[in-house]
């Protein structure tokens, strides 16, 4: 019996998760000019732990057990707290096409660290697609932007942001089979939302919250609803119909969204790293994603 092929709603799903990650990555950019790093983060917890109360009922939480919690605990800790942090950090201090090369790395990212964390086999395939991410992270790490601006510091921020959600990822393949994704999600937005209280306090002292555009705060909403909601919405309904690591090859919508917006919108050049990047990014999600995808 042949499977019944994923239908195109299923792909597009997935193409509009990434894309809405890609956007959001880019569109920090300006929040990040106007408000401080501590303070983004925890107005975008803020606001994605209101959007999920539903998520975080009394029956919900009476059925997780200690280990659970740590799993949890974990996951926010290096999914949330340290890639929101190294994310806004990194996004204000290189171009958003350049980070969005670099996200564009997780799927070999991943790879790399559940061989060195779960033990799960490194083929040929996934050692390749390592090395042309990190053909492509370095030849963005020695290059400057069209402006002639250095930002080796802003690419070093956006890779740790890259090898924190790797972990998120790798941490999340055991709480699959306890939580619905949704669940997982709102709990780690909570423990994010713990995590910058007291530096999003020490930074909203003395702030001057008037002098924000009223812009502004609707692209915030935008950003904190995105990155804690929808996309995880959009992701976990693609994956109903598509295996998880076919689908990894969608992750390529992520540097085009940012790209695109940091062009037409931000006034960004794209360089011939960028083009680089780009290049060893899309080679290397097929190598991860088709090894799978021949298998099934």
């Amino acid at each position: 019996m042949t499977k019944r092929p994923a239908p195109l709603v299923s792909y597009a799903l997935l193409f509009a998760s990434m894309s809405l990650v890609g956007s959001y990555v880019a569109l920090s950019k300006p929040l990040v000019a106007a408000l401080p790093v501590f303070l983004l983060a925890w107005l975008r917890f803020g606001i994605g732990a209101l959007a999920m109360l539903g998520q975080t009922r009394p029956r919900v939480l009476a059925q997780l057990d200690g280990a659970t919690w740590r799993a949890l605990f974990l996951q926010s800790f290096f999914g949330n707290f340290l890639f929101t942090i190294c994310m806004l950090n990194g996004v204000a201090r290189t171009s958003v096409t350049a980070g969005g090369m670099i996200l564009a790395s997780l799927p070999a990212i991943v790879a790399l660290f559940s061989w060195l964390l779960l033990r799960e086999r490194l083929n040929a395939r996934t050692v390749v697609a390592v090395a042309l991410a990190a053909t492509g992270i370095g030849t963005l790490a020695l290059a400057k932007d069209p402006g002639g601006h250095a930002s080796l510091t802003g690419n070093l921020l956006m890779l740790g942001a890259v090898c924190c959600e790797a972990l998120y990822v790798v941490i999340g393949k055991s709480l699959a089979s306890r939580l619905p994704a949704l669940s997982v999600s709102a709990l780690i937005n909570l423990i994010g939302l713990a995590l910058t209280t007291p530096f999003g306090i020490w930074q909203a002292i003395g702030f001057d919250f008037a002098a924000v555009r009223p812009g502004l705060w609707w692209l915030l909403l935008f950003y904190a609803l995105g990155a804690s909601v929808f996309s995880v919405w959009l992701w976990m309904s693609g994956l109903r119909r598509v295996p998880a690591n076919q689908a990894g090859v969608f992750t390529i919508a992520l540097p085009l969204a940012s790209t695109a917006i940091g062009v037409l919108f931000l006034g960004e050049q794209l360089a011939v790293s960028h083009i680089i990047a780009f290049s060893c990014a899309l080679a290397g999600i097929l190598l991860t994603t088709r090894q799978t995808t021949n298998r099934s």
